[in-house]
């Protein structure tokens, strides 16, 4: 089958290689039908050393069941299903607490010995505990906003539910990608009074002010941070959305937290020490959660609403390729040419 390897920053290709077996008795082999390029993926796209072993890409998708495992009981050849950007047993004590991407017994698509979804089948570990059955009878219109679902609009609302967003508070949110984008619709969803989007590309924040931002402000560094202070009257925002995951954007995040705050970070920080002291959180009394969006948590009741009509979170998508333009999206959503891309193999 066709699929999708990383070789190094900026080389991204589509190769043939051996189509997915099931290994444990537990997995489940899906046909993939829509996948994506995630903002997450272009990471390792500017800075992954080149000369190791090649990456499997992808970890968003909708697809159809073709075989299963053994021990695999909710789930037969045939059904339509969407993932998780992780898969866990959804049993474990980890997953019962709602925090499905820490489960002992899970993983993630693209590392060890997993594939990744940005090809035509991908091997799904803990099956039972992962996919989701979709509706066979779901519109064919309502598929890229059940994609979404997948991760940047769970992504986005885990920001904000982690963050305790309700009605009443002044949410920023750092960030005009998908996932920032979803985190305003959440935010707007959870009742936010106001909804200040830290972004500076037209086209994304126009989006975002149709989902429910009140303010939009392009200016970013110490610049964004005065006009946030300025907006919120020198007080700051109840809860920072952090949907980026540099340097910059959390120092924005500390910079713009109202005392007694809370910052939520979920763009995968690119850095391993952040300051945690007196001039950025203990100062201001200000908290600081977010992570890895435990997607499986929220995946039933999201379906329910993308179906029912109730959110369009699929809105994001702005291009779509076939696998084998694949490195074309890369390209695209690098450049900002697009926000993001669906890959169709």
């Amino acid at each position: 089958m066709r699929a999708t390897l990383m070789y190094g920053a900026g080389d991204v290709r589509v190769e043939e290689v051996p189509d997915p077996r099931i290994v444990d008795p537990t997995d489940a082999i899906v046909r993939v039908t829509l996948a994506c390029v995630c903002g997450s993926d272009l990471h390792p796209y500017r800075s992954m050393p080149a000369g190791g072993p090649a990456a499997p890409m992808g970890h968003e998708f909708l697809g159809v069941v073709e075989e299963t495992g053994s021990q695999v009981t909710g789930l037969r050849k045939g059904d339509f299903v969407v993932s998780p950007f992780a898969f866990a047993d959804n049993t474990c004590a980890i997953c019962r607490d709602g925090f499905h991407t820490a489960c002992p017994n899970g993983g993630w698509y693209g590392a060890g010995g997993v594939g990744g979804a940005q090809a035509e089948a991908v091997r799904v570990p803990q099956a039972d505990g992962t996919l989701v059955k979709i509706p066979a009878e779901a519109d064919p219109t309502v598929l890229a906003s059940l994609l979404a679902l997948s991760d940047v609009y769970l992504t986005g609302y885990h920001a904000a539910h982690m963050g305790r967003v309700n009605a009443g508070k002044t949410v920023t949110v750092i960030g005009d990608g998908a996932v920032g984008l979803s985190a305003v619709l959440a935010s707007r969803r959870m009742g936010a009074e106001r909804i200040i989007l830290m972004g500076g590309h037209k086209a994304r924040t126009d989006l975002g002010r149709e989902w429910g931002a009140t303010d939009v402000v392009p200016e970013r560094g110490a610049e964004g941070v005065a006009k946030v202070m300025e907006l919120t009257g020198g007080q700051g925002s109840h809860v920072v959305l952090e949907a980026v995951g540099y340097m910059l954007a959390y120092e924005q995040a500390y910079g713009v937290v109202r005392p007694g705050g809370v910052i939520s970070r979920v763009g995968v920080p690119q850095y391993e020490q952040a300051p945690v002291g007196f001039g950025s959180l203990f100062g201001k009394n200000a908290g600081l959660t977010g992570g890895p969006a435990p997607v499986r948590a929220y995946l039933e009741t999201a379906i329910a609403d993308v179906l029912a009509g109730r959110i369009e979170p699929g809105r994001v998508f702005d291009a779509e390729v076939p696998l084998d333009r694949v490195a074309d999206a890369y390209r695209a959503m690098d450049t900002r040419e697009n926000l993001k891309v669906v890959v169709r193999p």
